[in-house]
């Protein structure tokens, strides 16, 4: 095993005891990239010189933290003192900020070390940029935290921040076979973090294990490191809504994948959404379109001409259309859902959904639907992707398991149960 195959976790252990340095550990990761990044573009910026010095800094330096020594990246839209941060967008190439986004100077002051910045689409939107699916070049690595997915799917770096508006961190990570976590909504600070639609914002985070998640959101909240194990679950399987459009391959899947748990030991169940929450996606569109364009008002009215096509057409034209009174009707039938969750959890413990439609699509010039996630961000649920299926042309694919609010903890324990049992 090369020091880029481990896992934050087994990197940090192993740092912590002195069988593995952090330049060693760097080198190895940028040996990764230098290989691979000419065919799948997962950076925005990199520069070996810059990440060689600090992790002999750190070399050098007493032990800072629980992430000391372990590189991570953060998707361009992350604000960082040391390296531009573009936004995805040619208004901003080259662009420096004065601070650390509140997630990087959280990382850094555990020890963390960032090696670059990942491709994100335009200001985290639909338009994407040149990241190609490391699993296979022909395919979208998924979007809009494209790059972050792509490096940690490439062993590049261990640990990845993206962000989701709608499924940006869940989808891209399922479609390059790592995990994916978003929290319940607001458990992670956003300050230096571009927003894109305050509503429905968070931080995600991509790893290549469960327990890197519970190491990096412990950093996160500054609390102690949880032990991720669960009792067998009571699990609900949500068949509702998309489910006709998901791939029949990964349909077969997750019913296989519920007999498997049943029989490990897990309670498995059908659960049937209530009717109201067959128009979440209505109420994701208008309220992300709004809020969209207003942040982005500056832009529209100074750089109107270098915002992509896409973009403009698309979510800013919605949202410049979208009323107060369509905004205001929106968030009161997302209140509405939200009050029925306690209802929906009553009788299982987490929820299993496909991550995305089914494989990673051929072409990088989409980055795949996001239908799955307009119907679940609205709710505000953790949620993380587990690549435990294999589509039919070899690409993976995820599922996902959705806690109850402000149960990540759990969830995250009961995912890993999933995961041992599939």
């Amino acid at each position: 095993m090369q020091p880029h195959d481990l896992t934050a976790t087994e990197a940090a252990a192993a740092i912590s005891a002195g069988s593995l340095t952090a330049e060693t550990l760097a080198r190895s990761c940028l040996e990764k990239a230098a290989a691979l990044e000419p065919g799948v573009h997962a950076f925005a910026y990199l520069n070996p010189d810059q990440v060689l010095d600090a992790a002999r800094a750190l070399d050098e330096g007493s032990a800072s933290g629980a992430l000391h020594g372990v590189p991570f990246v953060a998707k361009d839209i992350i604000d960082s003192h040391d390296m531009p941060t573009g936004y995805g967008s040619p208004i901003y190439k080259g662009a420096q900020p004065f601070a650390d986004a509140s997630p990087i100077a959280m990382a850094r002051a555990a020890g963390g070390m960032l090696i670059g910045k990942t491709v994100t689409t335009e200001f985290a939107n639909l338009s994407p940029n040149e990241t190609a699916n490391p699993l296979d070049t022909a395919r979208t690595p998924g979007g809009s935290s494209s790059g972050s997915a792509a490096a940690v799917a490439a062993r590049m770096a261990p640990l990845a921040y993206g962000t989701q508006t709608t499924q940006s961190t869940i989808r891209p990570a399922a479609f390059c076979g790592v995990h994916g976590y978003c929290p319940t909504q607001g458990d992670f600070r956003m300050s230096g973090v571009r927003e894109a639609a305050g509503t429905f914002d968070r931080l995600g985070l991509i790893t290549r294990s469960l327990d890197d998640i519970a190491l990096l959101r412990a950093v996160l909240l500054r609390a102690p490191v949880p032990n991720l194990e669960a009792a067998k679950p009571r699990i609900g399987i949500c068949r509702d809504l998309v489910w006709d459009e998901v791939d029949p391959a990964l349909r077969n899947d997750i019913d296989a994948a519920a007999s498997r748990l049943e029989a490990a030991g897990a309670s498995v169940r059908d659960i049937t959404l209530p009717p109201e929450f067959a128009s979440l996606p209505d109420t994701h569109r208008p309220i992300s379109a709004y809020e969209f364009a207003r942040n982005f008002a500056f832009e529209i009215d100074q750089h109107w001409d270098q915002i992509s096509q896409r973009l403009r057409d698309g979510r800013i034209t919605d949202g410049l259309n979208t009323t107060l009174a369509d905004y205001k009707f929106a968030l009161a039938h997302m209140y509405r859902c939200q009050a029925m969750l306690p209802a929906l959890f009553a009788d299982v413990d987490v929820i299993l959904t496909p991550s995305a439609l089914g494989e990673a699509p051929l072409g990088i010039d989409a980055t795949g639907s996001a239908a799955v996630g307009a119907v679940w961000t609205p709710l505000f649920l953790p949620c993380v992707t587990l690549p435990v299926f294999t589509g039919p042309n070899g690409m993976p694919m995820g599922i996902q398991v959705l806690g109850s609010l402000h149960g990540d903890d759990a969830m995250l324990a009961h995912a890993k149960w999933i995961e041992q049992a599939l």
